[in-house]
């Protein structure tokens, strides 16, 4: 990822969090290839094979968005969609199914899916229609016009101003390009070579001195008086992510 190349910006949570998506079917490749191409988006994925643990998971994992298979080894996708609308009426849900009859998609979405793809399907189409469900969900955060989130921090890369906890913080043109490549990669740890690659796009092995010396600039100044958001990561990198608590 580069602050001075163009890319779609990836979907994120509120709290600048991946978002976390449930696929629930039997078969075990097609499963796997589904959490493979999710993840591939940088969200958090867990995977049930029936009914009864498909609505565990949902309690504990309370995922974004639900992909969910109609046939399943104990009950079916229907029931299944019933127990989590009971808990949560408002998570998206795109069903998976075999059967192509039109009955079966008015069943599916009569009892609240909001999408139906008939198998075999374009794993990238599927992708497209999980992306647009969540979109349009009110429980993730899309990039918002110019805005980056990541916790209380906001950058607005079109006026370039940063809040944090609604106080703006001055910065320079250096500082805003490091900040802005932390926030977009959000708990991801990165290495200073690769800052100084992305932020100013150069490699000089023997100067990264420069990123240590502009990671602390930024600290004092997003970081003061607030629980901390840029970490250092020995050996490795810096990470930024929501401040604990």
């Amino acid at each position: 990822m580069a602050t001075m190349r163009e890319q779609a910006a990836p979907l994120r949570r509120v709290d600048g969090s991946p978002v976390r998506v449930l696929v629930v079917d039997d078969e075990a490749p097609l499963s796997d290839l589904l959490s493979m191409a999710l993840r591939y988006e940088g969200w958090d994925v867990r995977t049930a094979a029936d009914g009864s643990s498909a609505v565990r998971e949902f309690r504990a994992f309370r995922p974004d968005a639900v992909v969910l298979d109609v046939m399943l080894p104990d009950f079916d996708g229907l029931e299944v969609l019933r127990r989590m609308r009971a808990q949560a009426p408002d998570v998206p849900v795109l069903f998976l199914t075999a059967r192509d009859s039109v009955e079966d998609r008015v069943a599916g979405l009569t009892v609240g899916g909001d999408d139906y793809v008939t198998k075999p399907f374009s794993l990238e189409e599927l992708v497209a229609r999980l992306r647009g469900l969540l979109r349009r969900s009110g429980m993730t955060a899309a990039r918002q016009g110019s805005e980056l989130v990541v916790g209380d921090l906001v950058l607005d890369e079109d006026s370039r101003e940063v809040r944090r906890a609604d106080r703006l913080v001055e910065l320079t043109a250096t500082e805003f390009e490091l900040l802005r490549y932390l926030m977009r990669n959000p708990r991801i740890v990165l290495s200073k070579a690769k800052i100084l690659d992305q932020v100013w796009n150069y490699d000089f092995g023997g100067q990264s001195n420069v990123v240590e010396l502009y990671v602390s600039y930024l600290r004092k100044k997003i970081d003061a008086g607030h629980s901390p958001m840029i970490h250092t990561v020995r050996g490795a990198g810096y990470v930024l992510k929501p401040a604990a608590g």
